[in-house]
């Protein structure tokens, strides 16, 4: 089967795509779900568990992705068309999955940047008072302006194209936030505080916990509760089974060795993870004990801001520094959203009837794109306020409007899509269809013999599973 790609806007070559995509992978899912989780899940337990899932799965999901995006030329919907024309369904449904998060990517980056405007202020104490950021969320106007503001950088960057905009900005961003956190997470080893009642806490101490594996109480329901949050995790994290890691491989030149580019986006992702656990758990340990570890979502918004205030004067440095990370992360991720949003309308446009919606340019659909999203962005962002509910969701934990969109795309649809997904490559099109893709023009595909094996029988059980759990049947 020969799918031949159509003249487009490309990356300019491996480098280029790969900081894109790290762009992409490296978002807040690093740098917020998963400290957050690595705590709540037993620390190196958690870490085993999510780095199997990385190197097997994450593999083979994040190839399929590439190579299908590069062999069709297309995005998702019409990518999944091309290959097997009953499955366009299942591009629909992919498609689905950027459409209900960029719903909600930027109110969570105007959350950053008020927390960033705050400490570039000299707000700092504020930040770190009880109830600040339920004040903060809870308010009708500030979190709608900081979430368009966010909004309107990420359409700005779209706007400006793949080269110019999304490649320019990634090779500028991905460095600078890797720089960024390596600082901060030396420096929250060296951190050391006394309490109240003598006992002494250091980052190293905070780092042993992070990183040993914690067995107690695990069950097989827990193993599996835990292997949710970490496949969840390797979803968001390396934006695979959403569509957006097919976007960007239609971009790709067929010069690029696409292995070298998996193996670079994986390492990239996996190091800025670990890094961002290493320098939020050590630090959060030092001034809050083990309590303060258990945070939960709030762990960047409420937990680390008391922190900050408890390192004195140069607190605010380091908070400043930490946030301006945080923001070009979620930039970087929420550009490739839109984006693959915005490639699926190409598409889908320009095999429309209207002559009118033909004749669309990218530029005019970023705009009319980014309108709507704006009125979305502004109904989530009032999501703590106007439109505050609460529901139960099948994990057992309540949640409001973001977190129910989060859960819905990240814990129920991707796992769904990556069972039927498995299926088509496995049984259907057979895995020498992306093997070839991978091996293009003369490179060769080292994980082939199990990318075939995961990739046939082993993904396709282990993300039913996952499915199954996700929906509380189980």
């Amino acid at each position: 089967m020969s799918v031949h790609k159509n003249e487009k806007d490309n990356f300019s070559g491996q480098l280029g795509f790969v900081l894109a995509a790290a762009g992409s992978a490296v978002g807040v899912g690093n740098l917020w779900r998963f400290p957050y989780f690595a705590a709540k899940d037993g620390g190196g337990l958690f870490l085993l568990i999510y780095f199997f899932l990385v190197i097997v799965f994450g593999t083979v999901l994040l190839a399929s992705d590439i190579a299908i995006g590069r062999r069709t030329g297309k995005s998702s919907i019409f990518a999944y068309t091309a290959i097997a024309p009953r499955w366009k369904f299942l591009g629909i449904v992919t498609f689905m999955v950027p459409v209900i998060i960029m719903c909600y990517y930027s109110v969570i980056g105007g959350w950053i940047l008020k927390y960033t405007a705050v400490y570039l202020t000299g707000g700092g104490s504020a930040a770190a008072g009880d109830g600040y950021f339920i004040s903060f969320i809870s308010s009708n106007i500030e979190t709608v302006v900081f979430a368009l503001v966010f909004l309107f950088l990420t359409s700005f960057i779209v706007f400006s194209g793949i080269k110019k905009g999304i490649e320019r900005y990634s090779k500028i961003l991905m460095p600078i936030l890797l720089l960024l956190i390596i600082f901060i997470a030396s420096f929250s080893l060296t951190l050391s505080y006394t309490d109240s009642s003598g006992a002494t806490r250091t980052g190293i101490d905070g780092l042993k916990i992070y990183l040993t594996p914690d067995f107690s109480g695990l069950t097989f329901e827990r193993f599996l509760q835990i292997s949710l949050d970490a496949m969840g995790q390797v979803f968001f994290s390396l934006s695979v089974s959403m569509g957006i890691m097919i976007t960007y491989g239609s971009y790709v030149k067929k010069n690029v060795n696409l292995n070298k580019s998996v193996y670079h986006i994986q390492f990239f992702d996996t190091v800025v993870a670990l890094l961002a656990g290493s320098m939020i758990i050590p630090a959060i340990y030092v001034f809050c004990g083990l309590d303060g570890m258990n945070a939960g979502p709030g762990l960047m918004f409420i937990s680390l801001p008391k922190v900050f205030e408890a390192m004195g004067a140069f607190g605010s440095v380091i908070a400043i520094v930490f946030f301006v990370s945080a923001a070009f992360a979620a930039l970087t991720s929420c550009v490739s959203v839109l984006e693959s949003i915005v490639a699926n309308f190409l598409d889908l446009f320009k095999n429309v009837k209207l002559q009118f919606l033909r004749n669309l340019s990218r530029k005019k659909i970023v705009l009319i794109t980014s309108f709507i999203y704006a009125a979305a962005t502004v109904t989530v962002a009032l999501g703590y306020s106007v439109f505050y509910f609460e529901l139960e969701l099948p994990n057992g934990s309540k949640g409001q409007l973001i977190d129910v969109l989060d859960y819905i795309s990240n814990n129920f649809m991707m796992p769904f899509i990556s069972v039927l997904s498995c299926i088509l490559i496995g049984w259907i099109i057979r895995p020498k269809w992306i093997i070839e893709e991978m091996e293009y023009p003369g490179y060769r595909c080292h994980f082939a013999r199990m990318y075939t094996v995961v990739i046939r029988y082993i993904a396709p059980v282990v993300m039913l599973i996952l499915f199954v759990q996700s929906t509380g049947i189980v």
